[in-house]
Order: C-alpha cells, then sequence, then structure tokens
C-alpha cells in the first residue's frame, strides 16, 4: 500500500509513537518492581491512556456518533484485537516461552501485514519491499539477542496471535473510514480494550494485583499513581494516538517497518533508565532494522510518484 497523499508528518508521528511504546518497559517494569502484577500494568496503561484521549475523541466526535456507530466493527476489531488480544496474547506467551522470542513472534505482525494486503490486493510486494522486510526482520534478531532453545509450541502459539492482533492495529488504523478521526478510533479502541482486559481479569485469565508502594521512574523515587499516570499519558494515549494518525498518513506497510524502532527504543530507553546493557550485536542489529525500513520507505515513495505521474498523465 503507496503513502497517502498528504502523508505529510506521518513519519514524525510514526517515530514518537514507537519511542512512546518504546518507553512502556522501563516505566512499567518500577510499577512491577513495586508489586504491580503485569497484567494490571497492562490494564492501568491502557484505561488511563484512554482517560487521556478522552476529551479529544469528544470534542471530534461532536455531530459524528452515527458515524462513529457506522465504523463500530473495525473499531471494536481495534480495541479487542490490536490493543487487548496483542498484550494478553503477549502476556500468555513469556509464562511459556523468553520475553525476547515472544517479542520476535510479536513482531512477526509486521509480515503479516505485508501478506495480508497481498491477498487483499492481490498485487504481490515489490522485491525491494521483501528485501527490506527479510532486513529489517534480520535485524529485530539481533536486537533482541535471542539465544534460547526447546521452545513450548503453546508458547510460540500464543505469540503468533500476538502478532495477528499488532497487524490489526496497523490495517484498521490506516483502512478505517478517513472522516472518523484518528485520535477518536485510538480513544474508543484504548476503552474497548481495556473493558475486555479487565473482564479477562476478572473471569481469571489474568492475575490481578497492585500496591501502593513507591515506583522508581529512573533513579527518582515518586508516586504509584504518577508512575501508573505516566505509563498511560506517555506509553498508551500518546503512543496509540500518534501511531493511528501515522498509520493513517503512511500506509499500513511503512508505518508497520516504522513501528519497528519500537524494539530499539525500549533497549535505548532500558539502558538510560534502568542501567540495561546493550552489546555490540544490539547496536548492529539496530542499524540492520533501519536499513531494512529505509528501503521499505524507498520503494513506497516510488510507487507513490508513479501513481503520480500515472494521475498526472490522465
Amino acid at each position: 500500500m503507496a503513502a497517502a497523499p498528504g502523508s505529510g508528518g506521518g513519519l514524525a508521528l510514526a517515530l514518537v509513537s514507537a519511542m512512546a511504546f518504546g518507553l512502556a518497559g522501563p516505566l512499567g517494569k518500577p510499577l512491577m518492581d513495586a508489586g504491580w502484577s503485569p497484567a494490571t500494568v497492562i490494564i492501568g496503561r491502557v484505561l488511563v491512556g484512554a482517560l487521556v484521549l478522552a476529551p479529544a475523541t469528544l470534542v471530534l466526535l461532536r455531530g459524528k456518533w452515527q458515524l462513529a456507530w457506522s465504523q463500530r466493527w473495525p473499531v471494536l476489531a481495534y480495541g479487542v484485537l490490536a490493543v487487548a488480544g496483542a498484550q494478553l496474547c503477549y502476556f500468555q506467551a513469556v509464562t511459556r516461552i523468553p520475553a525476547a522470542v515472544a517479542l520476535l513472534l510479536e513482531y512477526m505482525g509486521v509480515v503479516l501485514v505485508v501478506l495480508i494486503l497481498w491477498a487483499r490486493t492481490g498485487r504481490a510486494p515489490a522485491v525491494l519491499t521483501l528485501v527490506g522486510m527479510a532486513t529489517a526482520v534480520a535485524g529485530l534478531v539481533l536486537v533482541l539477542d535471542l539465544r534460547s532453545t526447546g521452545l513450548d509450541p503453546v508458547g510460540v502459539a500464543w505469540g503468533l496471535a500476538a502478532a495477528l492482533g499488532l497487524a490489526t492495529y496497523f490495517l484498521v488504523s490506516s483502512s478505517v473510514d478517513r472522516e472518523m478521526p484518528a485520535v477518536a478510533v485510538a480513544g474508543l479502541g484504548m476503552l474497548i480494550g481495556g473493558v475486555t482486559l479487565v473482564v479477562a481479569g476478572l473471569l481469571g485469565v489474568l492475575s490481578l494485583s497492585a500496591s501502593t508502594a513507591p515506583a522508581a521512574v529512573g533513579t527518582l523515587p515518586v508516586p504509584w499513581w504518577v508512575g501508573l499516570g505516566l505509563l498511560g499519558a506517555v506509553t498508551a494515549g500518546l503512543a496509540y494516538g500518534s501511531g493511528t494518525m501515522a498509520t493513517r498518513r503512511l500506509g499500513a506497510t511503512v508505518a508497520s517497518f516504522v513501528g519497528l524502532t519500537e524494539v530499539l527504543f525500549t533497549a535505548l530507553f532500558g539502558w538510560l533508565l534502568l542501567g540495561q546493557h546493550l552489546g555490540p550485536a544490539q547496536l548492529v542489529g539496530g542499524g540492520v532494522v533501519l536499513g531494512g525500513i529505509v528501503l521499505v520507505r524507498l520503494q513506497e515513495a516510488r510507487e507513490l510518484r508513479a501513481a503520480t505521474r500515472a494521475s498526472s498523465t490522465a
């Protein structure tokens, strides 16, 4: 899918989104260290993000609630599959397989985006896109520094289910009716996703626990509600809002590949805030991921120029 006309600023928004998503681990870990279960951190993050976007969502949908109702199925898919499903499946995967492997499997959603668009349009991806895809995935393997053996097949299945949720995020964000404000899609989607996760917790699918002990952001101890507020506002409200706007401008393919930089930002913030070591392989892998993204972006730009020339000729 070529970038849509008027995609200016899309790349910057996508990078902001990836950077915000990349802070999820470094901001969420202090809460977990303080006694919060991973599931409770995820639920708090999503619901606070929905609350942050609520004023903008209400203003943008004023007089457009009929439009929102007409887009209920894409928005429901966004909330249930892209927000709740991806995180629930990843959470289940890491109980059985190493977190790095689970993350790699989730990011196979980028490959799914290319394959689903291929099936939907009947147009095979260009060679440059395929090369960029292979390059980016190879770089991702280096960044995650996989050293595990004997993977649990059930854990792998959960990881691949998370990939489907990630692919849904990019596909719905790019294809929902353009009259429906992107921020409203993110706001409603997170509300639906948060409620879905709460229900999963009440049914016993997720383990829920929390604490009022202070959390440490970097070296600074802060009240739990400050830590949760930062987590929700930045890694959910800002991340999903800017990411949905970016995907609408760039298209699902380019946006999903730029989204791979989330892993690089996670490693960077883990080093800055948590003192986690970055090895040579991870640094090289980061460069390889960026190279793959550049290749995909070049192909999309080439297709956009070709489409513009054809339109001008016509």
